[in-house]
């Protein structure tokens, strides 16, 4: 029988914390490591750095979190699975092969995933019948064909499983399922049939209780959090699989965090639409028959989950530019804050309006009065001692976004009394709104592509 494999979880974000990749490498014994980084949005804005830069549109921060382990990693001989190449997993690849030369560690395998990216094809992919069109409104993508940004089809395992199983050490793909990051790497290991639906779902799940950080370990728990242990050192998950796909989940001994059933039931139902069907591409899985055993010492076993075949499509995310935003940012202090924040807004929009100033729409928050529930907060018993005001409006035109800012920082002494400079900057700037489409990309028209490369 084949030995279990534990596959550590390491960073479910871009942003996430450098150090949790050295943790899982020195607290304990593994076999693999995955690092997430990306989300919908995160790749439009990849992909718009990409083309700044022909050496970027990768998620730089992994460099941060490897830099630290790598010696380890080698000597241990630990995988690394990530999609943190993004836009561009083949500049990722080079910086980890430099980093690797750098330190004197040569021969280094590191395997490059690609093919996810389908933004050259959109014409090509149309012309062949495959419209894009979003899934959730029905909306054809010719109606914002012009504004798109970026557009990758969710890859499966089984190109992880490749490079792994030709002697990659590190893997580095672009947009793939999140849990195929795992996945990939159970399949190199155990080797499972293409067919065996609930083994590969066993899978699935397993990399989706590590996918998102620290969230399986105690990390952003809402049923407890006041009884989870030493957050300032939190240990991430680990997911131990074996050859049957049975599954436990547990962390290093010696950091914080709490793994329990109640942690892990969270976790299990995070993003997740029906649980009688989580679809991903390499299979779907059925939550509602999963039982959770909690053996203490932060040990809880999984049982009951059962696989079926994924759809003949893969999803496939999209991205384009609708339009442009700016937030203004002012604090107001007592007495009457709050009114004095509301009639600001008028002001303002009237000043915007005078000018010819085009606003579509405008939204305003009273942050520590209403910002966060809005009408479903309780009626405040008095006037705050102070209430920071936060407009953000949307626009097609980007000078009125530009010209919106300008108008901000002369509110402090032609507006109201009792403003001061807020969270943000007295002159904001345009940002571009990024809006997700999603689709569907037949499978046959994805070509994922495989290369080792060594150090």
């Amino acid at each position: 029988m084949i030995r279990a494999l534990r596959i550590a979880g390491a960073g479910g974000f871009w942003g996430d914390r450098h150090d949790a990749l050295l943790d899982q490498v020195c607290g304990g014994s593994i076999d693999v490591v995955t690092l997430d980084y990306l989300s919908e949005v995160t790749m439009a804005m990849l992909r718009g750095r990409r083309l700044r830069d022909p050496g970027s549109g990768w998620a730089t921060d992994f460099m941060a979190a490897l830099g630290p382990a790598l010696p380890n990693v080698v000597k241990r001989g630990i995988k690394i699975v990530t999609n943190a190449g993004g836009a561009n997993p083949y500049a990722c690849a080079d910086a980890v092969l430099g980093l690797a030369r750098d330190r004197g560690l040569r021969g280094l395998r590191v395997g490059v995933v690609t093919g996810d990216d389908i933004f050259d094809r959109i014409d090509e992919l149309y012309a062949a019948g495959v419209t894009l069109d979003n899934v959730d409104t029905g909306a054809p993508l010719i109606t914002v064909r012009e504004r798109l940004l970026a557009a990758n089809a969710y890859l499966g395992a089984e190109p992880i499983a490749k490079a792994l199983g030709a002697g990659a050490q590190i893997v580095i793909a672009g947009r793939c399922s999140d849990s195929a990051l795992a996945l990939g790497a159970l399949l190199a290991h155990f080797g499972w049939a293409d067919d065996d639906w609930t083994r590969r779902a066993a899978g699935v799940v397993a990399g989706h209780l590590v996918q998102h950080g620290a969230q399986a370990s105690g990390g952003n728990f809402a049923g407890g959090w006041e009884e989870v242990p030493q957050l300032a050192r939190l240990g991430y998950p680990i997911a131990e699989v074996d050859e049957s796909g049975e599954l436990e989940v547990s962390k290093h001994p010696g950091l914080g965090g709490q793994v329990s059933s109640a942690v892990v039931a969270e976790q299990l139902l995070y993003k997740v639409g029906d649980p009688r069907s989580f679809v991903t591409p390499d299979a779907v899985a059925d939550f509602t028959d999963i039982e959770l055993e909690d053996f203490g010492d932060d040990r809880v076993r999984l049982h009951g989950v059962r696989g079926f075949p994924p759809p003949d499509a893969l999803p496939a995310s999209l991205a384009f530019q609708e339009g442009w935003r700016n937030v203004a940012t002012i604090t107001f202090v007592w007495p009457y804050a709050t009114a004095r924040a509301r009639a600001t807004e008028a002001i303002l929009l009237e000043r915007c309006r005078n000018l010819g100033i085009r606003i579509d729409a405008h939204h305003v928050d009273l942050v520590g009065l209403t910002g966060a529930h809005g009408p479903l907060a309780p009626a405040p018993a008095g006037d705050p001692n102070e209430v920071v005001w936060r407009l953000a409006i949307r626009t097609e035109d980007r000078e009125s976004a530009r010209r919106f800012g300008a108008e901000i920082a002369p509110l402090v002494a032609s507006g109201l009394p009792g403003a001061c400079r807020g969270t943000g900057s007295l002159r904001p700037t345009p940002t571009p709104i990024i809006s997700f489409w999603p689709a569907q990309v037949p499978r046959a028209a994805v070509a994922p592509s495989v290369e080792v490369l060594v150090a």
